[in-house]
């Protein structure tokens, strides 16, 4: 059965969501009560066909836009071997920020000249791994210290390895301090403003084991407004005319990086991908006729936005505190070790039963984690129904970063992750067993 289309949530849950048989909340025509029961709780859900939609869109809105177009799935909003499996054949490229997550690539057999290898403290080892064998398609140079030691690596291996300079451009994106990073005072990128990237141009057309092909900035994420990526499309190509009249830099590569923006909450309607598409295809062309530059190749990464509605949080139910005129608790068998962004960004969610997803809101409660933080809060003031011992609550898009954060706090093993299409699930990762969190130990 299809939800109700006035259902306030239904832009926030997986595209494939729907109501089972019994009225219960089913993903990819998988119950998620079923589910649970088979794979307990904390349980998240990955509706791929959502996550094929979404690849397929960003590709099919960015290619009618601008020719020469490539995206490229930010892997740090969650990786694993058959999530990367997926990403390689919906023809995205894939963007790492370390060695593990370069790893993961190679193990899964990602094509290698679709990997971009980002950082902003690369060392010696993961920077020869990106090299070895087939190298990486680019590495995003992030400054002085990697520019050096990149060049002296490919010279060793009488290579010459393509390189995009990441640039902080001082554009504010007027998202949460903690993910603003195309600002001035960030660690990331050489910054325009002080000179540092036009000397970081200057060294990398120098140095011989470097192919500099063009310029990265990333604003930061999530990102909400358009005229963000409009000013850094201007401040870019206002700084490549400058380094080809200076330094006879061939501006040939763009990426304005990713952060396009998620809805978490039913008040969020964030830009649709063809909005962002073409807001900044029509910014980088005039930006580009206005200093006389060549079109170069376009490169997005989205992550957040692309993963981030896939996935669903299933958890149960267990004590609850009421504390009359103040609030009331209700406790669920995960948290903060599972999902640390409402502790770390104050992020919102919303929540509603699984069980009885069309029930009329009854309360207003907190739902909290388990852990040992009194910080350990998922969402705080959800209208639900009244929430008893043993119930299912489905936290919906907690497909990015959630994973990808998730610790072993308290020694709580990290939850499986189940994908869903077609009325068949299929277990992409299992649970993270007691034995695997003491496998380190020395004794």
């Amino acid at each position: 059965m299809d939800l109700p289309d006035d259902l306030p949530v239904r832009h926030v849950l997986p595209r494939t969501a729907s109501l089972s048989p019994a009225g219960r909340l089913a993903v990819g025509g998988c119950e998620l009560r079923a589910l649970a029961a088979a794979h307990g709780t904390p349980l998240y859900v990955f509706d791929e066909d959502d996550f094929r939609g979404t690849a397929r869109e960003f590709r099919r809105e960015f290619g009618a836009r601008w020719p020469d177009a490539s995206v490229l799935y930010a892997a740090k909003a969650w990786l694993s071997l058959p999530l990367a499996a997926i990403v390689a054949e919906e023809g995205l490229g894939m963007d790492v920020v370390s060695g593990g997550e370069l790893a993961v690539a190679r193990a899964a057999a990602f094509p290698a000249d679709r990997l971009a290898f980002h950082g902003n403290n690369k060392s010696a080892a993961e920077l020869a791994a990106a090299l070895d064998g087939e190298p990486v398609g680019r590495v995003v140079v992030d400054n002085f210290h990697e520019l050096a030691l990149l060049d002296r690596l490919a010279r060793e291996r009488g290579a010459r390895q393509p390189v995009l300079l990441r640039l902080s451009p001082s554009v504010d994106p007027h998202t949460h301090a903690k993910t603003t990073t195309g600002v001035l005072d960030s660690k990331f990128g050489f910054a325009i403003a002080t000179g540092d990237a036009e000397r970081a141009v200057a060294m990398a057309l120098a140095a011989d084991g470097l192919d500099a092909r063009g310029l990265h900035v990333h604003l930061g994420s999530p990102i909400f407004e358009l005229e963000p990526y409009e000013t850094a499309c201007e401040v870019v190509c206002a700084f490549a005319a400058e380094m080809r009249d200076r330094h006879g830099f061939a501006f040939r590569e763009f990426s304005p990086g990713g952060g396009f923006a998620l809805a978490y909450t039913r008040d969020q309607h964030p830009p649709a991908i063809a909005d962002y598409a073409e807001r900044l295809a029509r910014a980088l062309d005039a930006a580009l006729d206005a200093h006389g530059l060549e079109r170069p190749s376009l490169h997005v990464e989205p992550g957040r936005s692309l993963v981030g509605r896939a996935m669903v949080a299933v958890y149960e139910v267990g004590a609850r505190k009421e504390i009359p005129g103040v609030r009331t608790y209700v406790s669920l068998d995960g948290g903060m070790a599972d999902n640390i962004r409402p502790a770390m960004y104050g992020s919102a969610y919303e929540a509603l039963s699984a069980d009885r997803p069309l029930a009329t809101a009854e309360e207003t409660v907190t739902l909290a984690g388990k852990y040992c933080e009194s910080g350990d809060i998922l969402v705080r003031d959800a209208a639900v129904p009244r929430l008893e011992a043993g119930e299912l609550v489905a936290i919906p898009a907690s497909g990015a970063y959630n994973l990808a954060m998730a610790s072993v706090y308290n020694m709580a093993p990290r939850p499986p992750v189940v994908a869903v299409r077609d009325g068949e699930s299929r277990l992409l990762q299992r649970r993270e067993t007691v034995a695997d969190l003491i496998a380190r130990d020395v004794v």
